[in-house]
This record gives C-alpha cells, sequence and structure tokens, in this order.
C-alpha cells in the first residue's frame, strides 16, 4: 500500500483504540467528556488520535445524545492578552474532545438578551462565562433549556452555577507580604473596575496584609485593566505622591503602562519606584518589561473548568461547584530589594 493510499485512509474510533492499546469503550468515553478515564490512557488516546488525524463525527454524535457539539464562551475583554490566552486554551481543549465553539464578545457587565438568544437559537450544550456576569434571569434561561454554565474566573455570591478562579485574595496577600519584606514602605495599587469580584478580593488581601504590619496610607486608584489606565494613573500618582516606593498593578497590563510612565517622568524601575503585576501574560516577560508578577494556573483552571461543565452536561453534578487555585509569585526584575541598600 503506498503512502498516499494510507494518508486518505478514513480511521475510526477502533483504529484510535488499537493504536492507543485501549478499548473502543474507552475511546469513546474520552471524546464524550467523560473524567473518570485516567490521565495516562487520556493521554494514550489523544497522543493516537493525532498520529491518525482523527476526529470524532460530531453530527453522529449529536444524533446519538441528542445533544449539540457545541459550547458557547463569553467574554467582555478579549483585547486583554490574558484572556486571549485563555481562549485559545480553551479552543485546544474543546477541540480535541469533538467540540465546536461559539465565541460572543459582550459589551456589557451582564450578558444581553440577544447574547443569550444566540446561545439557546445554536442548542449549545454548555456555555462558560468569562468576566462578565449572568442575571438571575439569564441563569433561569440556560437552567430551563438544560444547558450547563460555568462562570471562569468571576463570581457573584448568589450565583446558583459551578466556579472556576484563581485565589485572589490569598494571591494578593503574598504579593503585600513579598513587598513588605524587600523594604516598601509608600504603597499604592492601581486596580480594575472596583465593582468586580476580582478586584474587591484583591485589594481586601493586600489592604489586610498592610493593615496587619502597620501600614495606614495606601494610594488606590481604580483602572480599567487597561495599558492607557495604568499609564495615566500611574503619572497621576507619582506627580502627586512623591514618596511612593512601590505601585501593584491590578493585572500585567496596567503594570506595563505603569512601567512607562515611571519612564516617562524620568525615574527608574525599580532603583526608585518597583512594580509588580498580576496574570504573568507573554509580554510580562519581554526584555523592556521582565515584570515581576503573580502568575494564575491558567492551564489547570481550564482543564477544571471543561471536566466541570462536561460533568454538568453529563448530568453528573448534583449541586454547583466552587474551586478556588492558588498561582505563583514570578520574580524578575521589577521589584527592588530595599533593605540591601
Amino acid at each position: 500500500m503506498s503512502k498516499s493510499n494510507i494518508t486518505k485512509k478514513h480511521y475510526t474510533s477502533h483504529d484510535v483504540a488499537e493504536l492507543a492499546g485501549v478499548s473502543q469503550a474507552t475511546v469513546s468515553r474520552v471524546f464524550a467528556g467523560n473524567t473518570k478515564v485516567s490521565e495516562k490512557k487520556r493521554n494514550q488516546i489523544m497522543e493516537a488520535a493525532r498520529k491518525l488525524n482523527y476526529r470524532p463525527n460530531a453530527h453522529a454524535r449529536s444524533l446519538i445524545t441528542r445533544r449539540s457539539m457545541l459550547i458557547g464562551i463569553v467574554m467582555r475583554t478579549i483585547r486583554n492578552p490574558f484572556y486571549s490566552a485563555v481562549l485559545e486554551i480553551f479552543h485546544n481543549r474543546f477541540s480535541a474532545l469533538g467540540y465546536h465553539l461559539i465565541f460572543i464578545n459582550s459589551e456589557n457587565e451582564h450578558i444581553e438578551e440577544s447574547e443569550i438568544h444566540k446561545l439557546l437559537e445554536y442548542n449549545v450544550a454548555g456555555v462558560i462565562i468569562s468576566d462578565a456576569l449572568l442575571t438571575q434571569d439569564a441563569e433561569e434561561r440556560f437552567r430551563e433549556n438544560g444547558i450547563a454554565v460555568v462562570i471562569f474566573n468571576r463570581y457573584a455570591d448568589n450565583s446558583a452555577n459551578s466556579v472556576v478562579l484563581c485565589d485572589n485574595y490569598l494571591s494578593a496577600k503574598q504579593i503585600a507580604t513579598y513587598l513588605l519584606k524587600t523594604g516598601h514602605r509608600h504603597f499604592a495599587y492601581i486596580s480594575g473596575p472596583p465593582h468586580t469580584s476580582i478586584s474587591q478580593d484583591r485589594l481586601r488581601g493586600f489592604r489586610e496584609v498592610l493593615d496587619e504590619n502597620g501600614v495606614s496610607k495606601l494610594h488606590l486608584e481604580a483602572g480599567d485593566y487597561t495599558y492607557d489606565s495604568g499609564f495615566q494613573l500611574a503619572q497621576e500618582l507619582m506627580m502627586n505622591n512623591k514618596d511612593i516606593d512601590c505601585i501593584f498593578g491590578g493585572n500585567d497590563i496596567i503594570a506595563l503602562g505603569v512601567m512607562d510612565a515611571i519612564r516617562n517622568l524620568g525615574f527608574d524601575v525599580p532603583h526608585d519606584v518597583s512594580v509588580i503585576g498580576f496574570d504573568n501574560i507573554r509580554m510580562s516577560n519581554w526584555t523592556s518589561y521582565n515584570l515581576t508578577t503573580w502568575e494564575q494556573p491558567l492551564e489547570g483552571m481550564v482543564d477544571n473548568t471543561v471536566a466541570i461543565l462536561l460533568e454538568e452536561i453529563n448530568g453528573k453534578i448534583g449541586k454547583p461547584k466552587k474551586l478556588v487555585m492558588k498561582g505563583r509569585l514570578v520574580i524578575r526584575n521589577t521589584v527592588r530589594n530595599r533593605n540591601a541598600g
């Protein structure tokens, strides 16, 4: 058999099972989103599928399960590199499982009627909401139509949906502790929109540690998670408060704007002012920034969101879950150790 004939062969789940050394039923469970298959077998199956260029027949599966293979993802701030990375990982995970994504770039804090209608019209199997929230009416609409919903990186206290997020409160506490240990005493924090759970938890954790260590003054400004807001607010802070020795940016994009504003005023980072961010986006590691930041466990957050959503789609979750994950401090070159002189 020629090589060209081999490449044209239409491989089935039986071929994948044979190459992976597992049963065809196990292959079917993996591509149906069953989370009880071991990680080792799942990896064997996905590797075999890649080698054979196998993709499950989404239409046939939807006829069998009477459920579409479509997942809706709703985001507001897609221009933020953090959420661009989030979308990319979700796309890769769901594509590997045979699902297709419907992306909605919401313009408002709460998902709108037109956006709900679009998701219902496409008969999505599940929805992931990121950087936006659902009204109680929207929650009921999805529930009435049997559509599973998971909230990613946000939460509302009265929500009836499962949630996956980074521990923003603990992360901010550890950031404040690190800045104190490196000898900083005059703090500023440029947050995102103050009404969001992310901003509130980070501010609460940051301020709590400062209070516990006798730091009563915190220069606080609310930005909008953009470079421009970080740049403009940092300029105002530095011009009006010459004693500031460190600025915590509510995300990396804010922090990059802060760095450029400080330099634009003729100061040095970190000799004159230390800067720390949040997210560990790719740009934070650029040579011109080399930003010290807090890394969210992005891959783990996405993987758990996918797993929980598929469990809900398959009716295996009795009550909503709230999964709070820890991140880690990534130390680069934008925080000066003032104890060392």
